[in-house]
């Protein structure tokens, strides 16, 4: 029996996936290259997954294979994973995956759909590991640089709102970017170092010089473990095999599940110089146009416009750090943003000089 001619429209379909398998298959081979140990091996089994993927659609095409077309948008995440392999292309990857056309697809077969969902769920273990390194600095240096974006937007607009001076406008951006500035560095020094003080706090230790003197038989250790929310049997379990380590003179490192994660919000100083320096640097944006001497109608303008580039591109980092869709969150961020300065602008009218 002779396979159908496949159709135009189908042709244009498998080449579109063709090159999506073969884009993703290079990407998760150029990520393994800057990672060691079983980071390496799990992007490496992906890729080659990938090129099964890729396989697929090849034989299907056959003669018609030609030559895959690699959108722009890929060939710029390649570029970024062999320079960088950052979280964010991992974060992209997963966003990738999610949107997996398989399910739907009648020419792909279910074995290939149930990969591309469980591919999301491996990029996104993956990634996590980058997110928790970045969330805490990262926290705060992108909410300092939104905050700064702003506040000083919506000083800057309601101050000359008011019909005041040029020089007034700039006096009061400068001063609220100093302010908030010195505001923002101390309040997140304050809240991250009170943050791992208390984590500090509850971290469980462990009392190595009491414990060749336990009676294994009635185990009060156990109750260690149940006081940390294992049920019984495992609290058990886990206190006989710490003990018979003790007694033969082995060291038993705590389980994953009795280590405290502080490494989400990083440490208080730099919490305080990112907030700082990124709140200062999302600050000076609404001010430029005055410092720069542009005409005060234009300058106006300048401002809204540039805090409006500022306030996308933050939303959009976000979004792509959590693998939501970069342009939702930009225009989330832009319609915040925009929405307090519309109001600090007419309560300027209103209560004007």
């Amino acid at each position: 029996m002779t396979t159908p001619e496949p159709t135009r429209r189908q042709i244009r379909r498998w080449r579109h996936y063709l090159a999506d398998e073969i884009a993703e298959r290079t990407i998760y081979g150029d990520i393994a290259q800057t990672r060691t140990g079983e980071e390496r091996e799990i992007l490496e089994a992906l890729s080659m997954a990938e090129g099964r993927h890729a396989d697929h659609w090849r034989n299907l095409l056959g003669e018609h294979v030609g030559t895959p077309r690699i959108s722009l948008g890929t060939r710029v995440l390649g570029f970024l994973a062999r320079r960088f392999g950052s979280v964010f292309v991992l974060a992209m990857a997963q966003r990738a995956e999610a949107r997996s056309p398989y399910s739907g697809e009648a020419d792909a077969t279910p074995t290939m759909a149930a990969d591309e969902r469980i591919h999301e769920e491996v990029v996104r273990g993956l990634a996590a590991k980058g997110r928790t390194r970045l969330s805490g600095t990262f926290r705060a240096a992108v909410f300092g640089a939104n905050d700064g974006l702003i506040s000083n937007l919506s000083l800057v607009v309601g101050v000359a709102a008011g019909g005041v001076s040029t020089q007034t406008i700039l006096l009061s951006g400068v001063a609220g970017l100093l302010g908030g500035a010195l505001s923002m560095g101390a309040g997140e020094y304050v809240s991250v170092s009170s943050q791992r003080e208390l984590l500090e706090a509850s971290k469980p230790q462990r009392p190595d010089g009491v414990l060749a003197d336990l009676d294994m038989n009635a185990n009060e250790l156990a109750l260690v473990y149940r006081s940390r929310g294992m049920d019984a049997e495992a609290a058990d379990s886990r206190a006989q095999e710490v003990l018979r380590g003790v007694h033969r003179g082995q060291d038993i490192r705590p389980t994953a599940a009795e280590q405290t994660r502080d490494d989400v919000i990083g440490t208080g100083l730099r919490a305080a110089v990112s907030s700082f320096l990124f709140f200062s640097l999302g600050a000076i944006i609404p001010v430029l146009p005055f410092l720069l001497g542009v005409p005060r109608p234009w300058a106006m303008w300048t401002a809204i416009g540039m805090v409006g580039v500022g306030l996308l591109l933050t939303g959009a980092m976000v979004g792509l750090l959590s693998g939501s869709s970069p342009l939702r969150r930009g225009l989330r961020q832009l319609g915040i943003g925009f929405g307090a300065a519309t109001v600090t602008y007419l309560l300027g009218l209103l209560f004007g000089a």
